[in-house]
């Protein structure tokens, strides 16, 4: 899976006629600041429509974007995207508690989906997902942008071939301070609190990073400021417990400016600071391996992981994260709030 540090794009289809045609779903700070932009660059799809609830969305999108009016849907109006064949994909980029219906929808309408993490809210949610997009036969591919990211490959390589022994521990913590009052990450039916959210990262690190799906956990939820975090965790600790004999302390926050792992092996340790961080990964090994992207003129991580999702589409191949990738973590997530209501170790069946 490891990447060249030279790697960036992915090659093109040779006899590719066309770019596939993508609708950002949810207009927010991801879609805004992060995808289009990113998509502006893509060389295996392109921004072509876009759902949004607000108007006033739609017609600076529009605008800015040259999208054509037919292009331009709203949620009531969203089913109608299957008689339009200038979208071949929806991304999904919504509060967590939608992620399913829309998916869902989406794959009924004929299209491929993309979806941010967290998948869904629960487990059954996450297999209806996968369950329409095998039914419609379209694919499915979990926003896990760092799978696509060349150091993190690297780093997943280490763990497959031992390069430093057997994993013994890892640490990694993801958090910033949001000051929001009223954000959907504050609103629990919404799929608000920092383990849904943050709390993927290091979730999902120590699991590509051992390459084992975990088998117990103890977790511990906490706030400062219960004024604003009421009814979600502000902070998340956890500790996951290996069937190889390793284990990984976790943390996640919406309360502390944190983004770092560290691996310790048998043979040695390999750290990455910042780990997750949209403006690059970076880290070095015990024996003086300095771990960093190649030098780019692209500044966005999501450019290779869109071109790569669309080259699967194109090309008919299996997608790097598929849905059972994040259905692996929402079964860990809801182990570790399970886990927290009753004050004990939980283990994961």
């Amino acid at each position: 899976m490891a990447l060249s540090n030279n790697a960036f794009f992915p090659l093109q289809l040779s006899n590719q006629k066309r770019k596939l045609g993508v609708a950002l779903m949810g207009l927010g700070y991801y879609s805004t600041d992060l995808l289009a932009p990113a998509l502006q660059l893509t060389k295996n799809c392109e921004l072509r429509g876009i759902i949004t609830g607000s108007p006033d969305k739609a017609k600076k999108w529009q605008a800015q974007y040259n999208i054509a009016d037919k292009n331009i849907y709203d949620y009531k109006s969203f089913p109608g995207i299957a008689n339009n064949p200038d979208i071949d994909i929806v991304y999904v980029v919504l509060p967590p508690a939608l992620h399913a219906e829309y998916s869902i929808k989406a794959a009924n309408a004929g299209k491929h989906v993309w979806c941010e993490k967290p998948m869904a809210m629960t487990v059954e949610e996450c297999q209806a997902m996968i369950d329409a997009c095998h039914k419609n036969k379209v694919k499915l591919s979990i926003g896990y942008r760092l799978h696509h990211e060349p150091v993190t490959q690297k780093i997943i390589a280490f763990g497959k071939e031992k390069k430093y022994g057997s994993i013994i521990n890892i640490e990694t913590y993801a958090g910033y301070v949001d000051n929001r009052t009223n954000h959907w990450k504050q609103i629990k039916k919404l799929g608000g609190g920092c383990m849904y959210d943050m709390g993927v990262y290091p979730l999902n690190a120590a699991r590509y990073i051992t390459n084992e799906e975990p088998v117990a956990v103890t977790a511990h939820q906490s706030t400062t400021r219960p004024e604003i975090y009421k009814e979600v965790d502000e902070t998340m600790h956890f500790i996951l417990e290996f069937p190889g004999g390793a284990k990984a302390e976790c943390e996640a926050s919406f309360g502390k400016n944190m983004n770092n792992m560290k691996t310790t092996c048998a043979k040695g340790w390999y750290a990455l600071e910042p780990f997750s961080a949209y403006s690059g990964v970076s880290g070095k090994t015990s024996d003086g391996i300095i771990l960093e992207p190649a030098i780019t003129d692209v500044p966005y991580e999501q450019v290779k992981q869109m071109d790569e999702d669309a080259l699967a589409i194109l090309n008919n191949t299996p997608v790097i994260v598929p849905g059972e990738e994040g259905l692996k973590d929402i079964k860990v997530v809801r182990a570790i709030y399970q886990s927290v209501k009753e004050n004990k170790r939980v283990t994961i069946g």
